[in-house]
């Protein structure tokens, strides 16, 4: 899972090189944060915050394949 939410975030970021994304176990789920520079926040969250629900959906379904939760943070 990290290493899919890493291509596709590093896809979306003008800096990728400047992405860092944490993964942190909590039992059966799993906990993403994500750093990255403050002019690519704009781009992942998107308008209206499409762009990081579809992601967000998109890691859950992927978590719940493995009967895992998971969710994606943004720290800024």
């Amino acid at each position: 899972m990290k290493q899919f939410l890493e291509f596709v975030i590093r896809h979306l970021a003008e800096f990728p090189d400047e992405v860092i994304l944490s993964e942190i176990p909590n039992g059966n789920a799993t906990v993403f944060r994500l750093r990255m520079r403050q002019s690519d926040v704009g781009r992942i969250i998107g308008r209206n915050g499409s762009t990081i629900q579809a992601i967000r959906a998109l890691l859950s379904s992927a978590a719940a394949r493995h009967n895992q939760r998971a969710t994606l943070e943004i720290v800024e």
